[in-house]
């Protein structure tokens, strides 16, 4: 399954808002440097999913807010 994601990194508070089927808003306390934004990303995906941290991957945006992630 793909979804979409727009990422806010470096906010105070963190938290997963569903827009609609396969697009989500999310926000991180980390920043956007050294990746760790994106690992943030995926672990809070992978929570969501209720799936194991492996299974989520960025397919696309890897350095942008807007991201497409695989999740199997």
């Amino acid at each position: 399954m793909y979804i979409h994601v727009k990422v806010i990194a470096g906010a105070r508070k963190e938290f997963v808002k569903k827009k609609n089927e396969d697009h989500f808003e999310i926000s991180v306390r980390e920043k956007a440097e050294r990746n760790m934004a994106n690992g943030r990303v995926l672990e809070l995906i992978a929570e969501h999913f209720e799936v194991p941290i492996n299974k989520v991957r960025i397919v696309n945006g890897h350095r942008s807010p807007s991201k497409l992630l695989a999740v199997d």
